[in-house]
């Protein structure tokens, strides 16, 4: 696909193909032999043959990682030529403005100024929006952290909890499945046991009396008369189960 040289050396096409590895902002040489309409072969060959104007922190070749990483961020799409056999080669700003030099033609030099400009301006970004990715990056730790405490009282929540499986919620006719269920989840209690359900009676204050020895139980239920008289005949004898009436139809919670 031919682009124009105007497209070429824009700033926001420029900015585009900046990455951030080790730290500091870098071209892959792919990307700025297209810029500067040269082969990716024939611009590294000219960068070997003066080596020694592109000390490490002007110009290194990516690991395997980082260029895997790299990938996964732009996507191989936006990488001119695909995958490659050779790991590539980045330039940081300092080893774009050397290439000029050893770049002999035309354009060299005004496209070398167009992309120092882009690593200017993206700096200048960075450095203006310091505060706010700081800001975001201390909301994203706290998320985390919100997220980790709460794995941990799930996770507890789990362990004290009978176990179950999703067969033993509940197929239909799976009586005592469930009566055998529930009666091990009252067991279970430890401090509190709470039924909200309109429909209570003795076989319900029964069932609650098998929770463990000083476990409180309250029950909010729109009883009756005769329901009333279960709760205070029961009361009498065992370990007491308050009661509180509710005000509109609810079952089972």
């Amino acid at each position: 696909m031919v682009v124009q040289d105007r497209q070429l050396t824009s700033l926001t096409d420029i900015q585009a193909r900046i990455y951030l590895v080790r730290g500091v902002q870098v071209m892959l040489d792919r990307d700025l032999a297209v810029f500067y309409k040269v082969d990716t072969g024939q611009l590294n060959r000219q960068v070997k043959r003066n080596i020694g104007r592109f000390p490490e922190d002007f110009m290194f070749q990516l690991t395997k990682e980082e260029w895997k990483a790299l990938k996964c961020q732009i996507g191989i799409s936006n990488v001119r030529g695909g995958d490659r056999r050779a790991l590539p080669y980045v330039f940081t700003e300092q080893g774009v403005s050397q290439l000029s030099g050893v770049l002999h033609n035309d354009l060299a030099e005004k496209i070398s100024i167009s992309i120092m400009r882009a690593f200017v301006a993206m700096r200048r970004f960075l450095t203006s929006n310091a505060g706010l990715f700081q800001r975001v990056g201390a909301l994203e730790q706290k998320q985390i952290e919100t997220e980790k405490k709460l794995d941990v009282v799930l996770d507890k929540i789990e362990e004290l909890s009978p176990a179950v499986s999703t067969e033993e919620l509940f197929g239909t006719g799976c009586v005592w499945d469930a009566y055998t269920f529930i009666s091990g989840l009252v067991r279970s209690a430890e401090k509190r046991v709470v039924l909200i359900d309109n429909f209570v009676d003795e076989r319900t204050l029964l069932w609650l009396d098998k929770r463990e020895p000083g476990v409180e139980c309250i029950v909010h239920t729109r009883y009756t008369k005769q329901s009333e008289l279960d709760f205070e005949k029961h009361n009498q004898q065992y370990e007491p189960i308050s009661y509180v009436q509710l005000p509109h139809a609810v079952h089972d919670l």
